[in-house]
């Protein structure tokens, strides 16, 4: 039997998941830009590209639905699962694919809760493309086991849940983006500097030379040290990058961010790091604490 599943918001990842889905279930999709007159003939173009008809409401696309994906934008997924929930069908699950903070998923979860239907934080760890369906998902909350074995069966091939509370995934999915948005930002601040000098093939050319990066548990350990032990003169060196990128005029947010926070661990005076990335990072703990 094909499960009835919907879809609430239809950007990037619902294009991507709809056609796989619409093989297996009974895809219902709706997206609110479908209500206005300025945006509704893009947004019918999209759900035509994806083999896929929109429906005329929520709460037609919700009507007998037994899972539904939740793939709003991340400011729109509390308004989302809040107003959506009395048009769920007793016992649907709420799959909460938004990327927000795990408060925001415990808002929504209450929500859903209250209504009477499961929620399920899902944190979605890849681009959708080109994996589409096969994009790695987190799952966590007390409906996780039920939330994974339903994803698996509509088509998802790589739901694994992650034990803990509503929040868990998420948490997982934002700290990750730390790493994964700011490495993209730095990439940006560095190379537009470098091509507004004239030494944009230098400065690659430079990083290509670098050994390549070990695992990220070994390159944590090591940047990590290297703060603690270095970091006041890293601080300077960095304040250094900020004069020269302010001379450049290509915009300094995140050469000012590393100098202040290279200064503020090396201010702790920690000559003497720990063995080992839990413990210096209980180290940092400590000396936060105090």
């Amino acid at each position: 039997m094909r499960e009835r599943i919907a879809i609430i918001g239809f950007g990037e990842a619902g294009a991507a998941f709809a056609p796989g889905l619409a093989s297996r279930t009974t895809l219902s999709v709706y997206d609110c830009k479908t209500d206005d007159p300025v945006t509704a003939p893009g947004k019918r173009a999209d759900l035509a590209a994806a083999g896929v008809s929109g429906a005329d409401s929520a709460a037609t696309a919700l009507a007998d639905a037994v899972g539904v994906l939740s793939l709003v934008t991340a400011d729109q997924a509390l308004a989302a699962a809040t107003v959506d929930a009395p048009l769920l069908p007793r016992g649907a699950i709420w799959f909460d694919m938004n990327s927000v903070a795990p408060q925001t998923k415990r808002d929504a979860a209450a929500a859903v809760e209250a209504a009477g239907g499961r929620y399920v934080d899902v944190a979605v760890m890849a681009p959708v493309h080109p994996s589409r369906t096969g994009v790695p998902l987190l799952v966590s909350g007390p409906h996780a086991e039920e939330g994974a074995a339903l994803l698996g069966h509509i088509g998802f091939a790589d739901a694994r849940v992650v034990p803990g509370d509503v929040g868990r995934a998420s948490s997982i999915k934002m700290l990750r983006s730390v790493m994964v948005k700011g490495i993209e930002a730095l990439t940006a601040e560095c190379l537009l500097a470098a091509d507004r000098a004239g030494v944009l093939d230098e400065v690659l050319a430079s990083l290509d030379a670098s050994p390549p990066p070990p695992a990220w548990t070994a390159r944590a350990d090591y940047n990590i040290e290297r703060m603690m032990v270095h970091g006041l003169r890293r601080a300077a060196e960095m304040d250094e990058v900020v004069k020269t990128l302010d001379a450049l005029g290509t915009g300094t947010a995140l050469s000012r961010a590393t100098a202040a926070r290279h200064g503020a661990i090396g201010a702790l005076g920690l000559l003497a790091p720990r063995e080992g990335l839990a413990a210096k990072l209980a180290q940092l703990s400590l000396e936060d604490a105090a």
